[in-house]
């Protein structure tokens, strides 16, 4: 076998040692005497063979069969077989796993707990300028599983960056529309939204994901910002304080005056209905005597002349009737020491 040096000793420069050749292996192989002879080597092959065919799938996986680097079919859990000795591989994808990245932080275990905790590295993720022009800290985690392994596996080359590259880009669209107080009090609307777009992406991509929930964590400012952001915080706290106070007392005043001119209203309209009933119950009872009174004009003069004097007579007090003719009056006024008292004011001797 002629050998090309020049090709060998850059091979060797460039990438270590290079592996060893076909005619090499078997000249190994023919130098290896196994106890037993050719019978031990079958054995050894029909075991290697065994082995190599046979496979386990997890009950949260399918797995992916190509045979030569193309693809054959896909396997579900359990036990399977194969093709041995690598001319068919299985490539385990796990289907019913739950899967998530983490963006603006990282996740560390302490004591059997998750706790969290803001990398350096990462904060540039989160930092996203929002649509009034604020700049805020954004950190989110998307959860995602995979619908596809057949496109998982072939029709993007990394997955997990273009999930990640995807993510960052939906998120920083949705945040750039909306103002830093609806990032910081609307995370569940937000997230949502960039699950949407970001499921779009995936989908005319072919990524094979189906995203299941983005959680947003806890939205902030930058911290060389906070007090200055915390200062603006209270002023309009304080603002929407005293419109909502100005509101309550507006609510209380204005539906008592109207409650007010509506009862003057109703007083005055009923005031004026029973001036009118009484108006025309007054004239009716005219037009009435007036109709009687002219079919018996003497008989209605003389009724009406009576009717008047009963009204009178009890409110003049003691009356006497004195005949024309009578000349002492003296005798009449003793006659009622009562009256007399009430006249004069002196009482009487005995």
């Amino acid at each position: 076998m002629s050998w090309d040096w020049e090709k060998l000793k850059q091979q060797q420069q460039g990438r270590g040692p290079t592996p060893p050749q076909m005619d090499e292996v078997v000249k190994n192989l023919k130098k290896i005497k196994l106890p037993g002879g050719p019978i031990v080597f079958v054995l050894l092959l029909v075991i290697l063979g065994i082995y190599t065919s046979v496979y386990k799938i997890d009950t949260e996986e399918v797995g992916v069969v190509q045979r030569f680097g193309k693809y054959i079919k896909s396997t579900q859990p359990g036990l399977n077989f194969k093709l041995p000795f690598g001319i068919e591989t299985v490539t385990p994808v796990p289907v019913r796993r739950i899967l998530k990245e983490e963006f603006g932080f990282s996740s560390q275990r302490t004591s059997g707990r998750s706790r969290t905790a803001f990398t350096t590295e990462n904060t540039n993720e989160a930092l996203m300028l929002t649509g009034d022009l604020n700049v805020g800290v954004v950190p989110w985690i998307v959860q995602y599983r995979v619908n596809d392994p057949y496109n998982y596996l072939f029709k993007v080359q990394n997955v997990t960056r273009l999930l990640r590259d995807m993510s960052e880009s939906s998120m920083r669209l949705v945040v750039g529309d909306r103002s830093i107080n609806e990032i910081l009090t609307k995370r569940a609307e937000i997230a949502d939204a960039a699950k949407l777009v970001l499921q779009a992406e995936l989908d005319n991509s072919e990524a094979g994901i189906t995203i299941s929930t983005i959680e947003m964590k806890r939205t902030n400012v930058p911290g060389p910002v906070q007090d200055s952001f915390n200062e603006v915080n209270q002023a309009t706290q304080e603002k929407e304080r005293m419109i909502y106070q100005a509101r309550e007392e507006y609510n209380k005043a204005i539906p008592t005056a109207r409650g007010d001119a509506e009862r003057v209203v109703k007083a005055a309209e009923g005031y004026a209905l029973d001036r009118v009933n009484r108006a025309k119950g007054d004239a009716d009872r005219f037009k009435s005597v007036y109709a009687e009174y002219s079919k018996a004009k003497d008989v209605t003069t003389r009724r009406l002349y009576l009717e008047t004097l009963k009204d009178l007579l009890p409110r003049m007090g003691p009356k006497y009737i004195i005949d024309d003719s009578q000349s002492n009056l003296l005798p009449l006024l003793n006659l009622n020491q009562n009256n007399l008292k009430t006249l004069t004011g002196v009482p009487n001797e005995q």
